[in-house]
């Protein structure tokens, strides 16, 4: 029952981050946890589902040439082998500090979707800058990805927009780099944590069909900065709830 229920809303919230350009494992950690599903194997699981989802999101947008390669593939390499070491690292700490860190993330990328409005650039930097760029954000993303357990995507996105990216080429780009950075990020979690087969099955086909659903979304119907609304709004829910099992 509990791994059903857990895949309905991986559904749901994996079609609704898609659109974003970003895996949904750092709203899927706490609802697992709060499962009952231990915050190893919450994070393992949760890392797995970014990889199946944005494999299945990021086919659309490759098809819509919307994926920036010249800037994935630094970001992607670099994200991908400091993941691991992020989430080797997470074991040595506290679970209380962990799900601390994990509520101060909730909050950023909560004030990230809400309020920040960066104007794009008129013209691309160099292609030395954008290397430098994408090594920089990698190493950051990374590291930090795979010690709260969620891919990187969520730091990969506003600094890309930030730097000037269409908004939509940056959430498509990131979507193909969370597929091998959370990949990277779950066998770290992994190797500590057992996987519970009936609960990543339901949530792999509720990550698929979510992933289909929110690329398509985003591609053919809606607004990006509604959806960023929606989700900022979600992230401080979620953000508050953890907050109060903390401290009672």
């Amino acid at each position: 029952m509990i791994s059903a229920i857990a895949g309905v809303v991986t559904f749901v919230f994996t079609a609704l981050l898609t659109i974003a350009g970003v895996g949904a494992a750092f709203i899927l950690i706490p609802v697992f946890i709060s499962l009952g599903v231990d915050v190893h194997v919450a994070m393992a699981t949760a890392l797995l589902l970014n990889s199946i989802a944005m494999i299945f999101a990021s086919y659309r947008f490759v098809k819509n040439k919307l994926v920036m390669w010249k800037v994935a593939v630094p970001i992607l390499i670099v994200a991908t082998a400091l993941s691991p070491i992020g989430a080797y690292v997470s074991t040595g700490l506290n679970r209380d500090v962990l799900l601390w860190l994990f509520v101060a993330f909730l909050l950023f990328a909560a004030g990230m979707m809400l309020f920040y409005r960066p104007v794009q650039k008129d013209r691309d930097s160099s292609k030395t800058i954008q290397i430098l760029s994408g090594l920089s954000i990698g190493a950051f993303a990374g590291f930090l990805g795979g010690l709260l357990g969620v891919g990187g995507g969520n730091f990969v996105v506003p600094v890309l927009v930030g730097l000037g990216y269409n908004p939509k080429k940056a959430s498509a780009t990131t979507s193909f780099i969370v597929i091998f950075s959370s990949f990277s990020g779950f066998l770290g979690h992994a190797a500590v944590g057992n996987i519970s087969a009936p609960l990543l099955g339901f949530t792999a086909a509720g990550s698929a069909l979510g992933a289909i659903a929110g690329a398509w979304l985003m591609t053919e119907k809606l607004k990006q900065d509604q959806v960023k609304f929606i989700i900022g709004f979600v992230l401080i829910a979620v953000a508050a709830k953890m907050i109060w099992n903390l401290l009672l």
